[in-house]
Order: C-alpha cells, then structure tokens, then sequence
C-alpha cells in the first residue's frame, strides 16, 4: 500500500450481516484495469490483503480487521482472496487522503530552534 497520498478504499455494505467492510486499493485506476481483465495479479491492485469492518458505521469509523466469523457469516468464506474479490466487484469507491506515514514527528525542531 502506498505510504502517503491520495487512497482509494472500497466500501461493501454488507447484505446478510449489515457490517460495513472496506478494502483498500492503491488505485481506481488499476481498480477498474482488474474488473475489466481478472487476469491481472490482486497484487497489483490491493496493497493490504486484509479486510476491514467499521461496527456499522459506513464507510467512517475505526476500521478493525474483519473476524473469520464474520466474513464466513458475510461471504460463506474465510479465505481473503475470495472475500476481496466480492468487494471489489461489488463496493463503491471512496476516496480520501492519508497523512505522510513517515511523516516529521518533531516540528519544533526540538533543541535547536532559536532562543
């Protein structure tokens, strides 16, 4: 996944179960590539393989990794792969932008500012 920038995340509002889910991709870009050739590589669209729940509040909220329990109630299956697939094909786009994930974590400059 990248590490700073623009991201994409794919909210699926689940049917069975009503949690919201979210996976996040590098690009709609190659989002759209991949839905249209599902022969290319997951990898070259999804950064993370892991899938997130929100508890219900759209595509907002703390993201928390998807329990087994809960993508087998969702999708019948446990396997992320297959569960990232649905999502993808089936949940809407969002975008949004991340802060720098090495970012300056001393401003001030600590010490060395002037007196």
């Amino acid at each position: 996944m990248k590490a700073s920038g623009n991201q994409t995340k794919i909210h699926y509002k689940g049917t069975k179960t009503d949690e919201d889910f979210i996976v996040f991709v590098d690009s709609e870009e190659d989002l759209k590539k991949w839905k249209g050739d599902k022969s290319i590589p997951l990898a070259q669209v999804v950064g993370l393989f892991k899938v997130f729940v929100t508890h219900k509040h759209g595509a907002q909220g703390t993201y928390d990794e998807a329990s087994v329990g809960q993508l087998e109630n969702e999708f019948g299956t446990k396997v992320d792969d297959e569960v990232i697939k649905v999502i993808l094909e089936k949940g809407e786009a969002q975008h949004g932008s991340t802060q720098e994930k090495f970012g300056s974590k001393n401003d001030s400059m600590g010490t060395l500012s002037a007196h």
